[in-house]
């Protein structure tokens, strides 16, 4: 049963409601297509690009449709959604019977069944461009709708940069308890060296870099299996 459609008011709504320690960068695209899915009018299937360096790829869709209309625009090097997103605007097809800017893929797209389509500038970071990419069956589906997707998408960006920064904090303080664990583990390592062979911290660090060194291990890793093995001796 297809679902009730939202006004962008609602929409709006929906985006402000995504919890971004619940959900990943991806699962946030995932909404947000399915959100501007629900609110454009016309909408058959909706799907998100990024293009990272030479990179292009749908990072969310709804449907195949979609999918395949995205991934014929990076087999042929061209299109909507990849002009959208390099250039930052927006590009309507209004049918894809009399499109002569990709006639090429055009044509594929009748034959997938789409007859239009509207692709908008996402932005997302500085070394990531995108575009939400919105695709109809009926001809000039989006004419009256261009203000209302732009603004959806707005919004959105917004949503995908609340995400990133989220992912970024999250990484960084990953990053730092690993700092810690690894800080700890070799200290304990050290102190079993210089246990064992009456020496100072200094002369017990340089023992495990060479053992590192020598048996092309991090650092880290050969601490730890320093400290598991005196652990067992001392427990058998």
């Amino acid at each position: 049963m297809p679902q009730a459609p939202l006004d962008l008011t609602q929409a709006l709504i929906e985006l402000g409601t995504i919890r971004y320690g619940e959900a990943s960068l991806n699962a946030v695209l995932v909404r947000i297509t399915e959100i501007a899915k629900q609110t454009v009018p016309g909408s058959e299937d909706v799907s998100v690009t990024l293009i990272q360096g030479s990179r292009s790829y749908t990072a969310a869709y709804t449907g195949d449709l979609a999918l395949r209309l995205d991934e014929l625009q990076y087999e042929q090097g061209r299109g909507p959604c990849l002009d959208a997103a390099s250039s930052g605007t927006v590009i309507m097809v209004e049918d894809m019977a009399t499109e002569r800017r990709w006639p090429a893929w055009a044509a594929s797209a009748r034959a997938t069944g789409a007859a239009s389509s509207l692709s908008v500038a996402l932005p997302i970071q500085e070394a990531v461009v995108g575009a939400l990419n919105i695709y109809g069956r009926a001809p000039r589906a989006f004419t009256e709708v261009v203000q209302l997707a732009q603004t959806f998408a707005g919004h959105a960006a917004v949503a995908v940069a609340n995400a990133q920064r989220y992912d970024g904090a999250a990484a960084l303080a990953e990053q730092m308890r690993n700092a810690m664990l690894s800080r700890a583990v070799i200290e304990q390592a050290k102190g079993i060296i210089m246990g064992r062979r009456r020496c100072s911290a200094d002369e017990a660090f340089a023992a495990l870099a060479k053992i590192s060194q020598d048996s092309n291990q991090k650092l880290r890793d050969v601490a730890e299996a320093l400290v598991e093995q005196t652990t067992r001796r001392r427990r058998s």
